[in-house]
């Protein structure tokens, strides 16, 4: 009688036994959410960036590409891709060729680094608006790096005044938190329940 009991626990435990499949790189849904918030971001940084011009243009695009990754949680390998992507996509925009492709790969990682952090106060959650400002930043002084780096050793480029640097890279890393933190909680609810 016992060993029929027990077999029929044994019955019971392998049928609840649900198999999880592990996640292997992005899906569809995820990959045309990076292409959304890009895009987005790129209209953002054509339109607002032809308001507020100061020899150097604000860069919405980060913001997307953080507000992205706050909701599909990439793998660092994903995150550098995007930040290529993100890269790539800011060519189309006039300023220093290339420099955004290394500078938005660098903030992009940082962005998923920093995301590891716990930031939580109870239920809320400060990691949008904190792993955005400070990843703007990295991004931002990346570009900075690069472009001094780049005319100091004679390359045929013409740097922006640090002081106006400081002003977008400061002004830019708090409008994007501000925009993440404010996207963030209805995106997710939506990306969520599909």
């Amino acid at each position: 009688m016992e060993t029929m009991e027990k077999r029929t626990q044994e019955q019971n435990a392998q049928k609840r036994v649900v198999a999880v499949q592990e996640k292997k790189g992005l899906g569809i849904s995820e990959i045309l959410l990076i292409g959304i918030l890009l895009a987005a971001g790129a209209v953002l940084k054509f339109f607002v960036g032809s308001v507020i011009n100061f020899g150097m243009k604000p860069n919405f695009i980060i913001a997307m590409y953080c507000l992205v990754m706050l909701l599909i949680r990439p793998k660092v390998y994903e995150a550098a891709i995007i930040g290529l992507l993100a890269g790539a996509i800011c060519q189309f925009f006039p300023g220093q060729p290339y420099i955004n492709i290394a500078s938005e790969l660098v903030g992009a990682v940082a962005m998923v680094l920093l995301m590891k952090i716990p930031m939580k106060i109870g239920k809320f959650s400060l990691a949008p608006v904190v792993c955005t400002f400070l990843a703007t930043l990295v991004s931002g002084f990346a570009f900075i790096g690069i472009m001094y780096l780049m005319y100091y050793t004679g390359a045929d480029i013409t740097p922006t005044p640090l002081a106006a640097f400081m002003a977008i890279i400061f002004g830019t890393a708090t409008i994007n938190a501000v925009i993440v933190q404010v996207l963030f909680p209805p995106l997710k609810l939506a990306f969520r329940r599909k």
